[in-house]
């Protein structure tokens, strides 16, 4: 079942986590009847803008794998406005690439209390939680952000819930999820990856057909994507097309381990 899980190389800029700004929905004021009010430039305090300066640098350290320069802006940036929800969430994300799990929950944990309906930052809470392998918590914050009717994320959120589900065996739930994700965004090239892997594992081999023969007639098709497709039509006794998806594997990747194990005829692998 592992290769369900896979959502790394290729497909690096698919991230299951959702960074700095693009992590966040637009930040929001309490009105009246608790309604949120949408913030706009003449909203924003000095504060906050200084505070939201340092984190749009820090989110440009932290992608270019600089973590201890972005903390340290965060680390600006709350000294400037403690109440900023986007540097917790951001100061979240780099504690869980250093591994300190403690801290990153403690900064998710905070942002949650400034902002209790902020999307993002539960998606990327419930990520860290299912890593851990605290499945019900998780879910539950994947349920959260997904609620939320404004929020822009939600397909990846889906799929990423779905992902979750596999890890924790919840397997007629993970498709659930997965499809909902693909029928929200059918263009997400890990979404449809990781429900044809899905499909593929559970011997529901035509459907699993469908997903990755989509994936792969695209531009996004990469190793991975092409072995499963090889192991799908070889299993449907499709020859002729397991070749073709052979040989563009040995032709654009061939020094992957995808197109080793081909060569090795290591389809059950």
């Amino acid at each position: 079942m592992n290769c369900v899980l896979r959502i790394a190389g290729f497909f690096a800029c698919w991230s299951v986590l959702m960074l700095g700004a693009c992590a966040n929905q637009p930040g929001a004021i309490e009105g009246l009847n608790n309604r949120a009010d949408l913030i706009t430039d003449s909203d924003e305090t000095d504060l906050r803008r200084r505070a939201r300066l340092r984190v749009e640098l820090a989110t440009g350290y932290f992608e270019q794998g600089q973590t201890k320069v972005a903390l340290d802006e965060i680390k600006q940036s709350l000294a400037t406005d403690p109440t900023f929800v986007d540097a917790y969430n951001l100061r979240g994300l780099v504690y869980m690439r250093l591994n300190d799990i403690a801290l990153a929950e403690d900064s998710f944990r905070r942002a949650l209390a400034l902002n209790s309906r902020d999307s993002g930052v539960a998606h990327n809470y419930a990520w860290m939680l299912c890593q851990q392998g605290r499945y019900p918590e998780s879910f539950k914050l994947f349920a959260q952000a997904a609620a939320n009717p404004t929020y822009t994320g939600k397909a990846k959120t889906l799929m990423t819930l779905g992902v979750c589900q596999v890890k924790a065996g919840q397997l007629s739930e993970a498709e659930q999820s997965l499809m909902h994700s693909y029928e929200l965004d059918a263009g997400n090239p890990v979404t449809g990856y990781n429900l044809s892997s899905l499909l593929y594992a559970r011997g529901d081999l035509t459907r699993a057909q469908f997903y990755i023969r989509r994936l792969n007639n695209t531009d996004l098709a990469n190793a991975q994507t092409l072995w499963l497709g090889i192991k799908t039509e070889k299993k449907l006794n499709n020859a002729e097309a397991m070749v073709q998806l052979g040989n563009q594997l040995k032709k654009r990747f061939a020094f992957s381990p995808e197109a080793a194990a081909y060569e090795k005829g290591l389809f059950n692998e």
